[in-house]
């Protein structure tokens, strides 16, 4: 790139990056260059990301049971649950399965419109949460068991994409480059509520009310977990999967959503689809 080829440095407000959630996102955005390129790979990809997500609960509960500093978590009573609690807890422990529901919930909210100011809100809630604010009973999850979970997901994900026996290698590179940008922005939204930067303009800063898990602004946002026991089952001791093995349920709905970031000025050319994806719907073993 020639001298009169670059960018313009471009000015962004510092204050605003702690006080204003919505310049924090476009911020990351810009940075990331998250936009019409992303939509288009997660667009492409979704049915295969969604058919992974029973596999991916699983794996990451088996993954926090493991050790006994992440597992104690599980020994105090969340908002939410009221049911009865093992005192050690293991993967068909009520506690557990509670949270894997949520999880799932989860993960099929990562697979909604991220062009709308909602879905970065609730991840940044999903942060201030596992720091103890905005809980009936709080919960403080230290930061090193949050980065290391999310990179568990991140690495499932990654290795079930890459190995998918019939996406075309500019397909997988383009998800798995979309999936990441969103994980890591997470990551950012979990991280802020745990750094002290910015803090000379967040003293006093009014965070909301207490609302139950999988609520924002009083209404609900996550959706209610249609897969149930049944997803359990089918998932129970699967190795992460390439997404055609699959059994998930629905399409992520995220049709339509480049036309939400135009106004994002990206480089480069968005991912091709190739002529299996249309194959992919039809053919056995494609998620439904």
């Amino acid at each position: 790139m020639t001298p009169s080829q670059k960018r313009p440095m471009q000015h962004i407000d510092r204050k605003s990056l702690y006080t204003s959630l919505e310049s924090r996102i476009r911020y990351l955005h810009s940075f990331l260059d998250f936009g019409p390129n992303d939509i288009e790979a997660l667009t492409s990809g979704a049915k295969y990301i969604q058919a992974l997500i029973p596999a991916v609960v699983n794996i990451v509960y088996k993954k926090l049971l493991q050790y006994d500093i992440t597992a104690r978590a599980f020994q105090t009573r969340s908002t939410a649950f009221e049911g009865p609690m093992d005192d050690i807890p293991d993967e068909d422990s009520p506690q557990i399965l509670h949270r894997k529901q949520f999880l799932r919930a989860y993960l099929k909210k990562l697979c909604s419109d991220p062009t709308r100011m909602e879905f970065w809100e609730y991840l940044d809630k999903v942060g201030m949460m596992h720091t103890g604010i905005g809980r009936t009973h709080p919960l403080h999850i230290e930061y090193i068991h949050i980065g290391a979970g999310l990179a568990v997901i991140q690495d499932i994900l990654t290795e079930a994409i890459l190995s998918h026996p019939r996406l075309h290698m500019s397909r997988k590179i383009a998800i798995v480059k979309a999936l990441g940008k969103v994980i890591w922005i997470q990551n950012d939204l979990f991280t802020k509520w745990y750094v002290h930067d910015g803090e000379e303009f967040t003293d006093g800063m009014d965070f909301g009310e207490i609302e139950k898990e999988g609520w924002l602004h009083g209404k609900k946002v996550l959706e209610s977990d249609s897969d149930g026991e049944g997803a359990e089952k089918k998932a129970n001791g699967v190795s992460p999967p390439s997404p055609s093995h699959g059994k998930g349920g629905g399409v992520c709905p995220f049709t339509g959503m480049a036309a939400g970031v135009e106004n994002l000025k990206i480089g480069g050319d968005a991912a091709k689809r190739d002529d299996d994806a249309k194959s992919d719907v039809t053919e056995k073993g494609a998620p439904q």
